[in-house]
């Protein structure tokens, strides 16, 4: 095995390699001038990232940013615990700085330092009717107040008293903390938690060291008060659907209605909603306040006069104490309401936007938004609603033909039954059993004739509900119309007509001629079939003043509705119209129906229990009017 020696001659060359690597980073050393070069480099780098950082993200502060330092003047310390107690400490860090600023990508918020709570929210993506921004809350129109007593026996009002702000960031939300100090230690805290790309805030209202100051033997109450801004061209659709509503008792819901000032009071209220038609407000409680009592007083006097604020809504709620504590969960919702945002929260919000009760909101829920909602996606809002229309025609033009059938069989039967009518004219029990029968073996009824005409309610009293409501109506224009959810203008008048407005809406105008031609189409058939009886108003008369009362009702009662309801009826009219004639024309045969109801005739017709209950009355009846007047006699 080969020993191992040091190799003098390789130790050499690495002591010269490192000498010459020595002196070469010696010689190439930066100067003083380029080292002072490149630490500016260095720091104009680390202000661009920190400029560029603070335009992405909300500003971070603390409290100490808003500290005014602690009273000098010992006088003016012992006058504020004289008047304020204990609270005197909150009041040595007033700033001069009142508000606190905060913005996310749907709000801009800001809090007031007196009072802690909102004086102003904008929501960024929306503008009102005149292009103007819509604030919820601005110059003082919202208060937020939570008042309890002192062991001092005085009675605190928050919204009075100074809060210190503090804006710190967790993630990519924004935490603003109001804090109402009796000491750094002891306080009040209302704490927000705002997100990117949600409405819903989280909103926390907790006390830390009060129980030696909150007097648990009077109640603690939460008042909050809104005066809602007019954001819509008319005030008086806008004010219709201005509300408070309500969720009660584990899931009901309720709401105060239109009267000018009208009260009312819930037990386990899980949230409040001041409704603004298309915008709203919300307080969320994550475990219910056990009662809630709610106002709304209507704010238009007079609606040519141009009118900032439409209601004000009071809500006062009480607050429970734990421990001699305050720790109340809540959120905060300031946003639009829209069914689809609402509704996704899971938390019975879509109660908000009225759909109608019952049945009708179901087909609205079920049916007409997702509908809607499919053919938006794809088609301009105008298009969509002819689309939809002619697919709701459609589903129910056979429930147009049962009714049209009907009423053609009564008109074939008429002679008949006139004759029947003239046969017992002495005889009115035994002229209606005749009738009765008659119409039975023929197969033809006036009840037939009605049911259809019921099965279609529904549906336009649920499409009457949704128009109005259908937040993706607003602003979206159509032909002449500039905002479906708004009426249309054609003309302004230079005087306002009672009941009508001081502008003149096509679509309405419209409507009312296609409603006018299918009551002449639908009325004329009627009035045939329609035997005139004696005693009875005349019946030929009433239909032919509703042919032209029902236009004229419709051409003003929709002259200040969303025109996007009116294009709804003219296309919806006109359709309907369509179907008749082609079923008149097309369709039926009076000559076939004629033979049908013939042979109908010479079946036996076996009656039902409800027709021979109603033949056994109506003789009993008779045989009791013959009983009285032989009496008589």
């Amino acid at each position: 095995m080969e020993e191992k020696k040091l190799d003098i001659n390789s130790i050499i060359g690495f002591l010269l390699i490192f000498g010459i690597l020595m002196y070469m980073l010696w010689q190439n050393q930066p100067t003083p001038e380029e080292l002072e070069a490149q630490e500016k480099a260095k720091q104009e780098q680390v202000e661009a990232e920190k400029k560029a950082s603070e335009q992405n993200q909300t500003k971070v502060t603390t409290a100490e940013d808003y500290t005014a330092g602690v009273v000098s003047d010992s006088l003016q310390l012992i006058n504020l615990k004289n008047k304020l107690g204990a609270l005197a400490y909150s009041e040595t860090l007033v700033s001069d700085k009142t508000e606190t600023l905060v913005e996310t990508d749907l709000l801009a918020l800001k809090f007031n330092n007196r009072g802690g709570y909102l004086s102003e929210v904008r929501l960024k993506k929306f503008v009102d009717f005149n292009q103007e921004p819509i604030y919820i809350i601005k110059d003082n129109n919202a208060s937020f107040n939570i008042n309890f007593g002192t062991t001092e026996s005085r009675i605190v009002n928050t919204k009075d008293r100074y809060f210190t702000p503090t804006v710190t960031k967790n993630g990519d939300n924004t935490i603003v903390s109001m804090k109402l100090k009796v000491s750094e230690t002891k306080f009040l805290e209302y704490r927000y938690e705002l997100k990117e790309g949600d409405y819903m805030i989280d909103f926390t209202v907790r006390s830390q060291g009060l129980s030696d100051i909150i007097n648990s033997s009077q109640a603690v109450s939460l008042d909050w008060n809104l005066k809602t801004y007019r954001h819509a061209k008319s005030i008086s659709y806008e004010n219709r659907y201005t509300e408070v509503v309500f969720e009660y008792e584990d899931g009901k819901d309720d709401y105060l209605g239109q009267q000018e000032q009208t009260e009312d009071t819930a037990e386990a209220v899980s949230y409040v909603a001041f409704k603004q038609h298309f915008f709203t407000s919300i307080l969320l409680a994550d475990a219910p306040f056990k009662t809630g009592a709610f106002e709304s007083r209507n704010l238009v006097q007079d609606e040519e006069i141009d009118t900032v604020y439409t209601k004000a809504f009071v809500a006062k709620l009480p607050i429970e104490l734990a421990g001699g504590e305050i720790n109340k969960t809540m959120d905060w919702y300031y946003g639009p309401s829209d069914f689809k945002i609402l509704n996704a929260y899971d938390r019975n919000l879509d109660e908000v936007v009225p759909l109608g009760w019952g049945i009708f909101g179901w087909i609205n829920k079920f049916l007409f938004i997702p509908l809607f909602a499919f053919l938006g996606g794809f088609l301009p809002y105008g298009i969509a609603i002819i689309v939809m229309t002619i697919l709701i025609k459609l589903l129910m033009s056979f429930v147009q033909y049962k009714q049209f059938l009907s009423q053609a069989k009564m008109k074939i039967l008429k002679p008949e039954l006139d004759a029947v009518r003239e046969k017992y004219k002495d005889n009115k029990m035994k002229a209606q059993q005749e009738t009765m029968a008659l119409q039975s073996k023929a197969g033809a009824s006036p009840l037939s004739g009605c049911l259809p005409a019921l099965v279609q309610l529904p549906v336009f009293y649920a499409l009457f509900q949704f128009f109005p409501s259908a937040f993706d109506l607003r602003q979206k224009s159509f032909l002449w119309v500039e905002d479906l959810s708004s009426y249309d203008t054609v003309a302004n008048l230079p005087f306002n007509i009672p009941f009508y407005g001081d502008h003149v809406s096509l679509f309405p105008i419209l409507a009312s001629i296609a409603i006018f031609f299918y009551m002449r189409l639908t009325t004329g058939q009627q009035v045939n079939t329609q035997p005139q009886q004696e005693g009875m108003p005349d019946m030929g008369k009433m239909m032919k003043y509703m042919m032209y009362f029902s236009p004229i009702m419709m051409l003003f009662f929709f002259n200040n509705y969303a025109s996007g309801l009116s294009l709804y009826y003219f296309i919806s009219n006109l359709i309907s119209i369509g179907i008749i004639l082609v079923i008149k024309n097309y369709i039926l045969d009076e000559d076939k129906i004629h033979a049908q109801i013939q042979e109908n005739k010479k079946k036996p017709k076996k009656q039902s229990k409800f027709q021979a209950r109603m033949q056994d009355m109506m003789e009993q009846a008779e045989k009791q009017k013959q009983a009285q007047k032989k009496g008589k006699r």
